[in-house]
């Protein structure tokens, strides 16, 4: 087993990624973000099981706001996962999420990069930066492999954060092809100072997604590569921290 790659550590609420800390497990909660009680329920049945983090999905200005009311009913983080709209960004960290999920294939133009980092920074909270194969940015460069054109577009995310001054961040590289995703890994722990989060995107059902998950993660891990971890199923979340 090769030793632990080093990297820059980084806190989301109470719990520290990267550096010399444990390798931390997470997961999302499948229910609606805007129905706080059942959200609320969900995280607090995933903290009994061992998660650490919690990514909740927030694809409308309802949700965004949800998080307020949830953060007072649960102990455990929260990463708010924007996709496409700017704005929801800004909102869920004015209702107090911990951590932020970016995706550069949806949200890349640098004005709305930019009003996303100050209001982060403001606030000492970290930015993942969620690279999908199945999501590259359209200005993706079609002469490199799917996992180059992954780091690339995670590069070049992480250069604009840095030109803003700001270092809170960590890596997210999934593909749904195990291959790829070990290659993007790969490239990128050479490349960057940051904290990985590690998963096989989409991984599928509950056995399959976790044979799936287990080639992929456990191949990095060995190699000394990942900070943080989720095992993605087409099942009650639970089973994603079991398995993690």
């Amino acid at each position: 087993m090769n030793p632990r790659r080093a990297s820059k550590p980084i806190q989301i609420g109470d719990v520290t990624i990267g550096g010399n800390a444990p390798i931390v497990v997470q997961s999302m909660t499948k229910t609606d973000t805007s129905n706080i009680m059942s959200t609320v329920a969900q995280i607090k049945e995933l903290e009994d099981c061992g998660c650490q983090l919690v990514r909740v999905a927030v694809p409308d200005a309802e949700a965004a706001q949800a998080i307020r009311a949830i953060k007072r009913g649960v102990s455990l983080p929260i990463i708010a996962d924007i996709h496409f709209d700017y704005r929801l960004a800004l909102m869920a960290l004015e209702a107090g999420a911990d951590g932020l999920r970016l995706n550069p294939g949806n949200i890349s133009e640098p004005k709305k990069v930019s009003a996303i980092a100050q209001a982060a920074k403001e606030r000492n909270i970290p930015i993942r930066i969620g690279v999908n194969a199945g999501s590259l940015p359209k200005t993706a460069n079609p002469q490199l492999t799917i996992a180059g054109q992954m780091v690339d577009a995670a590069l070049q995310q992480i250069r604009l954060l840095e030109s803003l001054d700001f270092d809170l961040i960590k890596v997210l590289l999934k593909a749904f092809d195990v291959p790829t995703t070990i290659e993007a890994y790969q490239s990128i722990a050479q490349k960057i100072p940051y904290p990985l989060h590690i998963g096989i995107t989409e991984a599928g059902t509950l056995k399959r997604g976790i044979i799936r998950s287990t080639v992929g993660i456990s191949t990095l891990l060995y190699q000394g590569i990942g900070d943080t971890i989720r095992v993605s199923l087409s099942a009650h979340p639970r089973e994603e921290v079991i398995a993690a």
